[in-house]
């Protein structure tokens, strides 16, 4: 029955490319958009590098961004050229086949938005079209390059509101005459949207709001939202923004004349807490198709309703014809967070399937009929005391691009199953200005064990007593690359990763190969029937973003972006090459019978902290915890005081700093560098409170380390476990 599906699958994709830019699905000679295709597919038609020759596969050329922070795009390359972008929406062209730079574009950047982007200064790529290269900077400007010098064609800041913490990490896709950017912030406090300029122009053409507006400020924008108001406490939290924001996945089909807009979620994150007669909260956390011509909705189809786990939909999406019921179907395949994969009719939005590709306690699956959740509350709903949620707010999928082969008729991505704690914290929960305004804490899987001791009595017998705990304790995580089989969900292959937070992007090809990169530097290819692992290739940088490949002058070439970052940046993963080499960030492009790679040198070992100042005057316990509890509501999500983060370790601060500190974090001293200003949230008090912290903690973390040193061990957590053991 499975290769009798198979031959379906593969006979009704041989016909699926009419209309499309070729007659075979997959990318050739150019690699023309992130997606590679038309069918966002990741799948390559180029065979010169297959099962037999990939064990030649050496470097052709690299070239050093000069960051040190996370890179996510996929190149695009067309004609010989590859461009693609960096940090902060910086855009770069090179020679594809030398790796000479024809040009470089920096965009003059608000540093401030750093305070909102919660995860990182990345970008996810750029389009192309038209002569004009479009690439979006992090604070929400757009901007078209000429292709051949990088100059500024037109630019449109895409915001509406730059009191709210927008900010754009996403690709942008051209959609016939219109080049469509959606936008992030739902954690924080924005009402998400995607708008659509004149590809030639600038010119807006249409916007579409993701979730309404306050009812009592007057009718809504469109028929579209009053319809959505309605699945909306009159009295929800309106103040927070609603979020719904579309930071990824805007996905156009020429074939149907649809751009398919995955929403985020909505924010605060509990229904009840920002809707509290509860709702569906649409069109958060759906797949919202609209037509690039009017900008007017198509259908919808939520996938999360009334969402309560940040549950974005906002990852990849690929569009092809499987056989449903003896039928050339056209579908949309899909696989966001909350752990199902989504078969749709992408004409229609009718749900044809949706299996689980992980364990879930949220949702025991979908009427197919009606299209709706299978809610479970009594495992999930965490309003009324702590719950462990499966799948975790890091998604069994999240921005990680998967790839679909029509030769196997298979999906390759990276699969995480793993749960967290969630749970909402005692007092009061007020809107703050481009802050994040989530409303939860939560612990992550691997975390929950060792966390336990730490909390308070009565939450730490409510966790231990929930039906979770058996198996966190058992295996709190796996993570995976796999083959999946789209009309069953089933695995056929896996692959085991690294850590939880190793979830690399994928590239299929017609010579029957999976490339993934993982955060320990190797670039690996797969046979994609067998999962045997080719070639792996230790690149010394670690890898997140999703490999391409072209050909140029008769040789084809395998690329791809590295370097750490993300969501949890500064959280440096102790098995990745950032922990082992730093935070390095470079494109990184591989050819048949290429050279070596050259291997960064390693970091040096660990020195001992400086001394820090004397402690504040007034300072004493409470102030203390009260700046410990100021420093992980605002300062942790960048800073995770880790020796090797990208971030300052700031219990290591030297003498000037520690001087500069209120300047620094009220001030704005340091905000060219991308540390923003605090003073319209932290008062001169809660930032002596959380500089108290600091000193508190560099000087027990010097304490520590002089105590290893007189011991003769290295100074890291392993050693100071074993010292306090004695």
């Amino acid at each position: 029955m499975r290769s009798f599906a198979t031959a379906c699958t593969l006979i009704a994709l041989a016909l699926a490319g009419c209309g499309s830019r070729s007659a075979v699905p997959g990318a050739g000679d150019n690699w023309s958009a992130p997606s590679g295709d038309t069918a966002h597919s990741r799948y390559s038609r180029l065979t010169d590098i297959n099962a037999a020759t990939v064990g030649r596969l050496g470097l052709a050329w690299s070239k050093d961004l000069g960051t040190n922070r996370g890179l996510e795009a996929t190149p695009v390359v067309i004609d010989g050229v590859m461009y693609t972008s960096g940090v902060l929406g910086r855009a770069y062209a090179f020679d594809a086949a030398t790796g000479k730079a024809i040009w470089a574009f920096e965009p003059t950047v608000d540093m401030q938005v750093n305070r909102a982007a919660c995860c990182d200064q990345v970008n996810r790529g750029v389009a192309v079209a038209n002569g004009r290269v479009f690439v979006a900077a992090l604070d929400g400007k757009l901007y078209a390059l000429d292709a051949k010098t990088g100059a500024v064609a037109w630019s449109a800041d895409t915001v509406v509101d730059h009191r709210r913490g927008y900010s754009s990490t996403g690709a942008p896709e051209v959609a016939g005459d219109v080049v469509i950017i959606g936008n992030g912030g739902a954690d924080a406090d924005a009402r998400g949207y995607v708008t659509a300029y004149d590809v030639n122009s600038g010119r807006q053409r249409w916007r579409f709001f993701m979730a309404p507006s306050d009812p009592k400020l007057g009718p809504q924008a469109s028929p579209e939202l009053e319809a959505a108001v309605k699945t909306w406490d009159r009295n929800s939290r309106w103040d927070v923004g609603g979020g719904g924001a579309p930071w990824d996945a805007i996905t156009y089909d020429p074939r149907f004349g649809t751009v398919y807009i995955g929403v985020g979620n909505a924010e605060p994150e509990h229904k009840r807490a920002r809707s509290p007669a509860g709702g569906d909260n649409l069109y958060t956390s759906s797949i919202v198709a609209i037509d690039p011509k009017s900008g007017r909705m198509k259908w919808y189809f939520q996938e999360t309703p009334g969402d309560s786990w940040d549950y974005d939909e906002t990852q990849p999406m690929v569009l092809t014809d499987l056989v449903i019921k003896g039928q050339r179907t056209p579908v949309l395949l899909h696989a966001p967070k909350n752990g199902f994969l989504f078969v749709i009719d992408r004409r229609t939005g009718k749900l044809i399937d949706a299996p689980a590709l992980v364990p879930t306690n949220w949702a025991s699956g979908f009427d197919l009929a009606t299209g709706r959740a299978k809610l479970t509350p009594e495992r999930s709903d965490y309003f009324s005391g702590p719950k462990i949620v499966f799948p975790s707010t890091p998604g069994a999928r999240n921005w990680q691009p998967p790839a679909f082969d029509p030769q196997t008729g298979l999906l390759y991505a990276s699969i995480l199953d793993m749960g967290n704690l969630i749970f909402i914290p005692p007092g009061p929960k007020p809107y703050r200005a481009r802050a994040l305004n989530n409303g939860t804490a939560l612990i992550f899987g691997p975390d929950i064990v060792d966390t336990l001791p730490s909390l308070p009595p009565p939450l730490r017998a409510a966790v231990e007593a929930l039906p979770e705990m058996q198996r966190i304790r058992a295996k709190p995580y796996t993570s995976e690359l796999r083959a999946i089989d789209p009309h069953t969900g089933k695995t056929v292959w896996a692959a085991p990763m690294s850590g939880w937070q190793d979830r690399g992007g994928a590239m299929a090809t017609a010579g029957g190969l999976v490339f993934q990169g993982r955060l320990d530097g190797r670039l690996n290819a797969y046979d994609a029937r067998t999962v045997a692992l080719l070639k792996s290739i230790d690149t010394g940088v670690a890898i997140m973003a999703a490999p391409m490949t072209y050909r140029v002058g008769g040789v084809q070439y395998v690329a791809v972006m590295a370097g750490w970052g993300g969501g949890g940046w500064p959280y440096v993963p102790p098995y990745s090459a950032t922990a082992k080499y730093g935070p390095l960030n470079r494109i990184l492009v591989f050819r048949l019978d290429g050279g070596p790679v050259k291997l960064p040198d390693p970091l040096p070992p660990l020195e001992v902290a400086p001394p820090p100042p004397p402690q504040l005057a007034g300072t004493d316990a409470a102030m203390i915890a009260h700046g410990r509890e100021l420093f992980y509501g605002n300062c942790g999500i960048c800073h995770s005081n880790q020796p090797r983060s990208h971030s300052p370790d700031l219990r290591r601060l030297d003498a000037g700093t520690h001087a500069q500190f209120q300047q620094i974090v009220r001030g704005g001293l340091l905000l060219p560098a991308g540390m923003p200003r605090w003073d319209d949230l932290l008062t001169a008090s809660d930032v002596d409170a959380i500089h108290a912290w600091l000193i508190d903690q560099q000087t027990k973390t010097r304490a520590r380390e002089l105590a290893l040193k007189r011991a003769g061990l290295p100074l890291d957590s392993k050693s100071a476990a074993i010292l306090s053991s004695f």
